[in-house]
């Protein structure tokens, strides 16, 4: 309870109130309850002032310690968090798979009521994203395609050189060791090889050279076969013997047009590949 009127005596109040507002404050009413209200008043108006010199203070440091960080060196400390977002090496195959769906092309418009468009030479930058799986010379695995569609098939060895990662044709992409355990070993699958991954679309310049991996559950004769699509359809067949297991094979895309390729081994079909191929700028 404040008494007397001396202006020396302490008051309580943010520093722009003189001793005598205070008093004049706290002594608005005539009764003791009255004064003890105006008093009342005087410390609850201050109570927001005083968490506020809290906050300031509390902000104030924080930003010291801001300060102190970029002069020791270290200009972000945040950086060690940071993904570049060029960088496409990721560990995770998840998010490696992800990023590089999001760096594909628009689909091409094979099916609109135009395509003339693969008549036209496509820019460098619609095969960046695929460099990994063609190239411009054949493989020293079998022999050349020659006149048939492929390569004589060679046997591949999984064990020695598997891939990272499996990616389908929507960009979908599954580590190689969760493909292998929920596929069955009975089905016929087809893959073009690429230096870390398998796919099973790529778009790729006219000439180029592609690696393929067939997956057969026994050895046999198969079937395989190419259409062509440009503003027609065309289409071949050859045979070729796969061992059991894997197999590798070559395959030069020489002309230009969407091609699928796939095989059949005791009227068991693989999946279809799509490659295509277009003229570069």
């Amino acid at each position: 309870m404040l008494k007397g009127s001396s202006s020396q005596d302490k008051c309580v109040g943010p520093p722009s109130l003189t001793a005598s507002a205070v008093w004049k404050r706290a002594y608005q009413g005539t009764s003791e309850n009255d004064t003890k209200e105006g008093a009342f008043l005087v410390i609850g108006d201050y109570m927001p002032y005083e968490k506020n010199n809290v906050i300031l203070i509390c902000m104030a440091a924080l930003a010291a310690c801001l300060l102190l960080s970029t002069a020791s060196g270290q200009a972000d400390f945040l950086e060690g968090g940071y993904v570049a977002s060029g960088d496409r090496s990721m560990a995770d195959p998840g998010i490696s798979g992800m990023l590089q769906w999001l760096d594909r092309p628009v689909n091409l418009p094979w099916y609109s009521s135009d395509s003339s468009f693969y008549k036209q030479a496509a820019p460098a930058t619609t095969f960046t994203p695929y460099k990994e799986y063609y190239t411009a010379l054949g493989s020293a695995v079998g022999t050349a395609a020659g006149s048939g569609i492929i390569s004589n098939p060679a046997r591949y060895d999984i064990a020695e050189k598997s891939p990272s990662s499996v990616y389908y044709g929507s960009g979908a992409g599954l580590p190689f060791s969760q493909y292998s355990a929920s596929v069955q070993s009975q089905t016929n699958d087809l893959w073009i090889q690429g230096e870390s991954n398998w796919t099973q679309y790529v778009i790729c310049p006219t000439g180029t050279w592609l690696q393929l991996i067939a997956h057969a559950p026994a050895a046999g004769t198969a079937g395989f076969y190419e259409m062509v699509q440009t503003d027609t359809t065309s289409s071949k067949f050859s045979t070729y013997q796969f061992g059991q297991g894997y197999n590798s094979m070559n395959f030069q895309a020489n002309e230009i047009g969407r091609h699928m390729l796939y095989f059949i081994i005791e009227s068991q079909p693989s999946n279809v590949l799509i490659i295509d191929v277009l003229a570069q700028a």
